[in-house]
């Protein structure tokens, strides 16, 4: 059974996650940037890193308001992945579908980014 640790009772762990919960952000924030501003492709590797982060270092945040951040990057980069996969076809048939349906993903994408990085900035809970 997990127990859960208000942040008053221990500030050095609250203090970590948020590191850890900016440090994923920023990388999230590069990659969105990147995906709506043409010609700044920071690339792929950034998201996976970040991801990564979220997926070693979430069980963590269980018991914590941090966890629904960590929840809300997972889905973040899994819905938007998922996104891409299905309107892959629109670029490979279709340029300016592709083009659209791309860029009102990134705009969705930046938007969760910005969105959590304030949340979490404030120490707010993320929705479930």
């Amino acid at each position: 059974m997990s127990q859960i640790v208000d942040v008053v009772e221990d500030p050095g762990r609250e203090q970590s996650l948020r590191t850890i919960g900016h440090i994923s952000y920023a990388l999230h924030a590069i990659v969105a940037v990147g995906a709506v501003v043409p010609a700044f492709q920071p690339g792929v590797l950034l998201l996976i890193a970040a991801f990564i982060l979220d997926l070693v270092k979430r069980p963590d945040a269980d018991g914590t308001w941090q966890a629904t951040h960590f929840r809300w990057r997972i889905r973040s980069v899994v819905w938007a992945a998922g996104l891409y996969i299905v309107t892959l076809p629109l670029w490979l048939l279709f340029y300016i579908p592709g083009w659209i349906a791309w860029g009102i993903i990134s705009i969705w994408f930046l938007y969760r980014v910005v969105r959590g990085w304030l949340n979490l900035n404030d120490r707010r809970a993320m929705p479930e």
